[in-house]
């Protein structure tokens, strides 16, 4: 029987070689100068972006994908993208593995996080979130009302916000049932006949011979000790996005049936890609 995701049983990563220790350097300080060299320009770039454009963000989303993009190929991680992105007014939702989804999924459209509000004050994550447009959720009732005007003045701009409806990263070899809470956001009076909900899977394939769960982030794992197993291989493995049809929140009577068929399609996409591994 293969381990449970939230198990105590953790992957079995290869040992790093000397060779492997290199390429960590290596991968590692190239990474640094990419990524925060991009913060830096984005930060100039949206000092003239914001009084011009306010909300929107015509210009730095740009930016974000090109390092995004860029860092996928400096990891050697290959991506391969399904099914056509939505062109209008729209939320997405995916199956959440690692803190690599951020890299994939920006690198794959341009989008705009929603994540806790503990991960605002993360070093080093938190500053980056912030600067990209990450939209923070508290998870408290007494907000509720607020969150949802903060989540339909972005989606009437034209931000793509995406969910991670499982509330936790995962081992990547399954998909956890999505909670509907936030679900409810899109059937608020104002965005009901405005947006669609598109599903996306996420599947990540591990290096050969690597644990399958290799790429996944999830339990007491720690970001430094699962970022220098991620830098060290000789060879990747590859990470296959998924889009399927938009689901228009208008068709929906409620949260929880709009919730059941997007973990549906992600499921479902989720387990036509891991059977290609």
């Amino acid at each position: 029987m293969s381990p449970r995701w939230d198990s105590d049983l953790p992957p079995s990563y290869p040992a790093i070689t000397f060779a492997g220790w290199l390429r960590v350097l290596l991968r590692a300080t190239a990474l640094a100068v990419l990524v925060f060299g991009g913060l830096i320009i984005l930060l100039l770039v949206r000092l003239i972006e914001r009084p011009l454009f306010g909300l929107h963000r015509p210009m730095t989303p740009h930016i974000t994908q090109f390092v995004c993009r860029n860092a996928l190929r400096l990891l050697g991680l290959r991506l391969q993208v399904s099914g056509m992105p939505m062109a209008g007014q729209g939320a997405i939702v995916a199956n959440h593995t690692s803190w690599l989804d951020i890299f994939v999924l920006n690198a794959s459209k341009r989008i705009y996080f929603v994540s806790k509000s503990e991960v605002a004050n993360w070093p080093g994550i938190g500053w980056l979130a912030r600067a990209t447009g990450t939209v923070f959720v508290v998870r408290d009732p007494v907000q509720a009302r607020a969150q949802t005007q903060i989540f339909e003045e972005r989606l009437l701009a034209g931000h793509k916000l995406l969910f991670f409806p499982e509330g936790t990263s995962t081992d990547g070899q399954q998909v956890l049932p999505f909670k509907t809470t936030l679900f409810q956001s899109f059937l608020s009076p104002n965005l009901k006949n405005e947006i669609a909900v598109q599903p996306v899977s996420v599947t990540y394939h591990a290096p050969a011979g690597a644990d399958p769960r290799f790429y996944g982030w999830w339990g007491d794992t720690s970001f430094g000790a699962h970022l220098l197993v991620t830098l060290a291989p000789a060879r990747q493995g590859w990470v296959e996005v998924t889009y399927h049809t938009p689901l228009p929140a208008s068709a929906y009577a409620n949260r929880k049936a709009l919730a059941l068929d997007c973990e549906t399609a992600v499921r479902k996409g989720h387990v036509s890609g891991s059977d290609l591994a």
